[in-house]
């Protein structure tokens, strides 16, 4: 019989989930500080990476993307919007985003078409929500550290209170967890979800006093409440797609936590809530 291979002790994986987890929340932590190009293109190349990992479980399904031409147009709109955000006045520093978008799925069609295969529903279903998903999506980071008023500590406070939600999962559906959250994801329960919310509304009211908001701490706390379950979204998101794929994990980047986008799930859905808040309902606060 062939030698069989060596199987890795639970506290070898525990360790290299810690240490990677620290290496991923300190490189994190860095380039937010850092902010403008340094921040977009780290923001680019882990989407980058995560885009790959999507077009792989798309594969899996059958599916035959607009790889090459996506990856390109999600590029060009995490580009042009921190572009935008530097421009302060003149024709770039409108909405590119917007203008981008569109035209990135017409061309994204426009390459199907043209194959020798003509692409399906499928095909052109997931290039373009790979563009919403790995693009438009993660696009908010950008916009969010580059507000003029205070783009640093929300960025930061965003990112803590996702980590909040994360903790308060794990720690309390580890202890108290009972009943099942949802088939997709066996492992999470409802008890789990409610721990989340709770620890990243205690994480918003201590951020929210802490930025100084009007009644900070109550919005802080419906800050951590909206994060939270928005977090959650995008974790169950990214679950329903491996489970559909018939994968555990979307790759191998990251030692102890699978794929990329197993580690940035979480954080895809929350920017753009984030900077809807601060900027549409929180001036209204400040009347």
């Amino acid at each position: 019989m062939p030698p069989s291979l060596p199987q890795r002790s639970p506290r070898a994986t525990s360790l290299a989930r810690l240490a990677s987890g620290w290496a991923a929340g300190g490189f994190g932590f860095v380039v937010v500080m850092l902010g403008g190009w340094w921040f977009t293109v780290a923001v680019g190349v882990i989407v980058h990476l995560g885009l790959l990992e999507f077009f792989r479980m798309a594969q899996f399904k059958g599916i035959r993307p607009a790889t090459k031409t996506t990856l390109v147009a999600v590029q060009l709109l995490l580009f042009s919007t921190q572009a935008a955000s530097q421009a302060g006045s003149g024709w770039l520093a409108g909405d590119v985003a917007a203008a981008v978008l569109p035209a990135s799925g017409a061309v994204i069609c426009g390459w199907l078409l043209l194959q020798p295969v003509t692409g399906t529903i499928a095909d052109i279903a997931a290039s373009v929500f790979g563009l919403f998903y790995l693009g438009f999506l993660p696009s908010h980071w950008i916009k969010l550290r580059a507000l003029a008023d205070g783009g640093l500590e929300l960025t930061l406070l965003a990112c803590f209170l996702i980590v909040a939600t994360d903790i308060g999962s794990y720690v309390i559906g580890r202890r108290l967890g009972r009943r099942p959250l949802s088939p997709i994801s066996p492992g999470k329960t409802v008890e789990g979800a409610l721990g989340g919310v709770a620890c990243a509304m205690a994480v918003g009211v201590i951020g929210g006093t802490w930025i100084g908001w009007p009644w900070g701490w109550l919005v802080g706390a419906l800050l951590g409440a909206v994060v939270a379950l928005f977090a959650l979204v995008g974790d169950l998101t990214e679950s329903m797609m491996k489970r559909d794929a018939g994968l555990k994990d979307s790759g191998d980047a990251i030692p102890g936590h699978g794929g990329i986008l197993d580690r940035i799930d979480s954080y895809l859905f929350v920017p753009a809530v984030v900077y809807s808040l601060v900027t549409l309902v929180l001036p209204l606060l400040q009347r």
